[in-house]
């Protein structure tokens, strides 16, 4: 498909969309809602002053939080998607710059509570859980407010911490209007000099193709634009990380990697244990490399090579066809799961699927109690596609599960313990594959996807920790950062991925922290590798028929936020304060190398 068969969203068939209407059936209910919830806000302010009164008016407060949270979070996935699937509606961007704003005004109105149970105490907390029922589903929502004592400051600090989650939220949006609404790519030219438009929806396309003078020309202009805008990128990204900062400072801690990984409970052990052992393993990297030279036939490798083509016939994978592979994948996981998903991709309408003018590129899985766990995404028809799909139901599942299961209070698991169920579908869908005799090319495709998904997973994103951390810790040292400076720092760090046995464009792959959004979401990368090493722990067990695997499992999805993600992951039957389960990661890497290695030989 090229950028002018790209259909304008209109065009679209709303079967190939989600289902915006079975969260508000139009945009006139969502502005009704919208002005309803910023006048029941004071419904959560009445209860400001009055949590020490006893445990009935506290167990209404707290009741009373969670309502509106949930009805401001259906607010925020109507206009953030709707906004997603077409940055250039300007319509939507305007109601999702609406809804974020409330959100801020929630945060902020609610920001007393939390203060004013520190001020009641753990002890009287504990006895009013024994008297009043509706108080006993929030003891790990109590615990862990204790836990978090000292971070925690009055009332009025908390009001204004909650009330600049709008205003800091800017840095985000300005990378993402500036990247999918703004920015122009000049075109790639082919190798008949024909010109090719660029695109972020283009892109990966011109990437995954068998011209290498396209892909060579497109990876280029692709990151020449971003280093036309180095400079307002720069400074976009360090005013993110000084906002890190300043939270960090505002609730007293010693550094911001601790801030992050502290709300989750994880020990920065888990973060340092996750660099030490991969950077161990890039040798196996290097090994690749080398491999996928070969098979391309090409004296040099260049880092537009990573997606080209392994087969002259990529076999074609249909929707209907990646829906039914990933159901016979997961089959282990029993009737009812696979049925569940079925529906949800062919009935109930989660997957915004397609293409369109003005879609943001890759996919993310989004929702909240009360919604379908939506999911947008660009399928493209190819086994990059099917991963993708298996990848954002993993986590779409987690999240069906997690509401059916959970009060809205443990809705929200963390991203640690997400990116090991969407990384789980994958393997398990892989493995099916495997077993099922594949043709060579359906075998080499299933190995691409899968090399993609841990070039992503597995060596970008640790890349990008290690870049973050450092340039996290200059900030905080009191360090300016630059364009150039950062560009220096990544390039060094891909060099060492490189291992010498691939071109390093320094400036070009330098710039690769302009590229990504999960920057602002601080500490947010290295949770990839870990979420990709527990997955594959995971599936092993399942695969391998052990006793009890797949409850275990299942019983991690359904814990949702309710308990920590090391422990939650402890029940499925993985430990990730173990450097074993990111060895044994290592070790499906190797094996998908030696796979590949026997096919092309």
């Amino acid at each position: 498909m090229t950028e002018q068969q790209v259909p304008e969203r209109s065009e679209i068939d709303p079967q190939f969309t989600w289902n915006a209407a079975s969260v508000f059936p139009s945009d006139e209910a969502w502005g009704k809602e919208y002005r309803t919830l910023s006048g029941d806000l004071d419904r959560i302010r009445g209860f400001q002053g009055r949590l020490g009164e006893g445990p009935s008016v506290l167990a209404d407060a707290l009741a009373t939080f969670e309502e509106l949270k949930n009805r401001i979070e259906k607010v925020v996935v109507y206009a953030s998607i709707a906004q997603s699937v077409d940055s250039t509606d300007q319509t939507a961007a305007q109601r999702s710059s609406m809804a974020r704003g409330l959100m801020g005004q929630g945060l902020a109105a609610g920001a007393f509570l939390d203060a004013e149970l520190l001020a009641v105490g753990q002890s009287p907390i504990e006895a009013w859980m024994a008297e009043e029922p509706g108080l006993g589903v929030y003891a790990h929502y109590f615990n862990d407010l204790f836990r978090k004592k000292g971070h925690v400051r009055s009332a009025e600090v908390e009001e204004l911490l909650g009330m600049v989650s709008d205003p800091f939220s800017g840095s985000f949006v300005t990378y993402t209007v500036l990247g999918d609404a703004d920015m122009t790519f000049a075109p790639a030219v082919a190798q008949d000099d024909k010109e090719i438009p660029l695109s972020q929806g283009s892109l990966d396309r011109i990437l995954h193709g068998t011209d290498r003078e396209a892909r060579r020309s497109a990876w280029e202009n692709y990151r020449d634009s971003y280093l036309a805008f180095k400079n307002t990128f720069a400074s976009n990204l360090s005013t993110s990380i000084k906002q890190n900062v300043f939270r960090m400072r505002a609730r007293n801690y010693p550094t911001t990697l601790e801030m992050g990984l502290f709300e989750d409970n994880i020990p920065v052990e888990v973060f340092h244990n996750l660099i030490d052992t991969f950077r161990k393993n890039l040798p196996t990297w290097h090994r690749y490399w080398r491999v996928r030279r070969k098979a391309l036939g090409v004296e040099t490798l260049h880092p537009y090579d990573i997606w080209a083509p392994l087969t002259d016939n990529p076999p074609g994978i249909a929707f209907e066809q990646a829906v039914d592979w990933i159901g016979q994948g997961l089959m282990p996981l029993g009737d009812s799961y696979v049925e569940t998903l079925r529906r949800g991709c062919l009935e109930q309408r989660w997957i915004d699927i397609f293409p369109n003018q003005g879609k943001g590129s890759g996919a993310f899985s989004s929702g909240s109690h009360g919604t379908y766990p939506f999911i947008v995404m660009n399928y493209t028809g190819d086994a990059a596609s099917l991963g993708t799909l298996a990848h954002e139901l993993g986590h779409s599942m987690h999240s069906y599960l997690a509401w059916e299961n959970q009060p809205v209070v443990y809705g929200d698991y963390t991203i640690f313990a997400a990116e090991v169920a969407s990384n789980f579908h994958q393997a398990m869908v892989r493995g099916h594959l495997f077993d099922s005799n594949p043709s060579r090319e359906l075998e080499i495709a299933i190995i691409e996807e899968a090399m993609e998904n841990f070039h992503r997973y597995f060596l970008i994103m640790p890349t990008l920790a290690r870049f973050e951390l450092e340039a996290h810790r200059r900030v905080e040292d009191g360090e300016g950062l630059t364009a150039d400076g950062m560009i220096a720092l990544l390039a060094d760090l891909y060099g060492e991925a490189f291992g010498g046995e691939m071109h390093l464009d320094r400036e070009r792959v330098g710039i690769d922290w302009a590229t990504f959004p999960h920057l602002y979401a601080d500490y947010y990368v290295f949770q990839y590798a870990t979420g990709i090493s527990g997955a594959h722990a995971l599936a092993n067990r399942i695969r391998a028929g052990e006793p009890g695997a797949v409850d275990d499992y299942l019983s991690f999805l359904k814990a949702g936020g309710s308990m920590y993600p090391l422990d939650a992951l402890s029940l499925a039957g993985v430990d990730l304060t173990s450097p074993e389960p990111v060895n044994a990661a290592f070790a499906v890497l190797s094996d998908m190398i030696d796979r590949l290695e026997r096919l092309i030989e």
